[in-house]
């Protein structure tokens, strides 16, 4: 079974969790694949047609190739630059002109971006990550500084966690499950609820402010 396939299944497992949970709203799944320029544009067509449009955008997708510096493969770090750089630039792109289109004037971009956007780990297979998300950082001060020159009063954050325990360091660490299982065992990591709580709170802080970065680690954390 191919990870796309994989990724559809655990979606829709997810939105009817969700509702038989008895959630407020509806999660709606749809399959793209953000390494794709016309998946994205397609997506987002969708969501057009299906729901006029999109007030909040939460770029999350993300992933690491261990891929050094000096011996990595060039199609590793072409992965990399095409979801976590490109594919965000695009999602976001295409936010803010939905956005635009319907004069939403209260929309979000909220881009979710590492504590390796803001220093360098000393470890070879995470140094081309760490530079993917260092360009989040930029472009979330980029994107910024546009929108108030846009006169919009749309906003743009990046929330930046240490470790959460997720799949990330299994797929990252994909030839060697030991030590990516060694990484959440480690310490009391961050869990996706910790994520979505910050979301929860960029959201719900008053119009007037702005909250340019989020940054958190799990308490045991050393860098």
């Amino acid at each position: 079974m191919s990870s796309r396939i994989r990724l559809e299944a655990c979606n829709e497992k997810l939105a009817a969790e969700c509702q038989s949970a008895g959630y407020s709203g509806t999660l709606i799944p749809y399959k793209c694949d953000l390494s794709c320029e016309e998946d994205i544009l397609s997506m987002f067509s969708a969501i057009k047609t299906l729901h006029q449009g999109v007030d909040v955008c939460i770029n999350n997708a993300g992933l690491a190739h261990n891929e050094p510096l000096l011996s990595g493969k060039t199609d590793g770090w072409r992965n990399m630059i095409d979801v976590n750089v490109l594919a965000l630039s695009i999602c976001t792109r295409e936010a803010y002109q939905s956005m635009k289109e319907r004069n939403v004037d209260d929309g979000h971009i909220i881009n979710i971006n590492s504590m390796g956007g803001h220093r360098m780990v000393p470890s070879a297979d995470e140094h081309f990550y760490c530079a993917t998300k260092y360009a989040v950082t930029a472009l979330t001060e980029g994107l910024r500084q546009e929108l108030r020159e846009a006169k919009t009063h749309i906003r743009a954050t990046c929330i930046s966690p240490g470790i959460v325990e997720t799949e990330f360091a299994f797929r990252h660490h994909n030839s060697d499950p030991e030590k990516a299982a060694a990484v959440y065992e480690s310490i009391k990591c961050l869990k996706a609820q910790d994520i979505a709580s910050a979301v929860t709170y960029v959201l719900g802080a008053p119009p007037h402010v702005q909250i340019g970065d989020v940054q958190m680690r799990p308490v045991e954390q050393v860098s």
